[in-house]
């Protein structure tokens, strides 16, 4: 029998230091969390260092891993454990600046087939199909299934899919990948963060 897929939180992109690591907190006691994908504010590399540290030191107290988007060479001064890349434009530079220091480097904006083979092949520690696009808007869930189906059953390198809703984590867990990640369906769901998060372990439980 296969593990369940373990669970992935996208951040909230607005807010201060203080307000998303108050949020994050509260998520993180819904259920075990992988990994918290973390969105740095606008400004100076000092500003978006402090936010990382302040955030990163929640997510790493509650056993999850913090992950920053796209500031690759800002994750070793900020303490975190890698970068989640938005798009495979810079996977080359990330992994010959992270890869020394044993840090993570995930990719996403994979819109080709040929795009996720090559993201694995350089060394990408994940893929993610699924998240949402520049514009805000999402794939489908049959696209995402069928994507995260495809690449579970052929590849090796972990998958992520991403969920809009909380009533989307059967279908895309039973595709075989590895984690499912979840961003508004948590933090902006009528019952809370740590209930949305409780709710989400249990369906990937099921």
């Amino acid at each position: 029998m296969t593990e369940p897929a373990r669970l992935v939180l996208f951040a909230p992109a607005h807010g201060s230091a203080t307000e998303v690591a108050a949020i994050i907190d509260d998520a993180l006691q819904g259920g075990p969390v992988d990994a918290v994908i973390l969105t740095l504010p606008e400004g100076d590399d000092r500003s978006k260092i402090n936010f990382a540290k302040t955030v990163g030191a929640i997510v790493q107290a509650r056993g999850a891993v913090a992950l920053v988007v796209d500031t690759f060479d800002l994750v070793a001064r900020a303490g975190a454990d890698g970068v989640h890349l938005s798009t495979p434009q810079h996977l080359n530079e990330a992994l010959a600046m992270l890869r020394p220091l044993e840090r993570s480097v995930g990719v996403a904006g994979l819109r080709a087939r040929h795009d996720s083979m090559e993201a694995a092949e350089l060394g990408a520690d994940y893929v993610m199909f699924g998240e949402r696009r520049p514009d805000g808007s999402a794939p489908s869930v049959s696209q995402v299934v069928e994507r995260a189906a495809w690449w579970a059953e052929l590849f090796n390198t972990p998958c992520v899919a991403h969920a809009e809703a909380l009533a989307d984590i059967p279908e895309l867990a039973a595709t075989g990948a590895e984690f499912i990640s979840l961003g508004v369906a948590i933090f902006e769901a009528a019952e809370g963060p740590r209930a949305a998060v409780s709710e989400a372990v249990r369906l990937l439980s099921a």
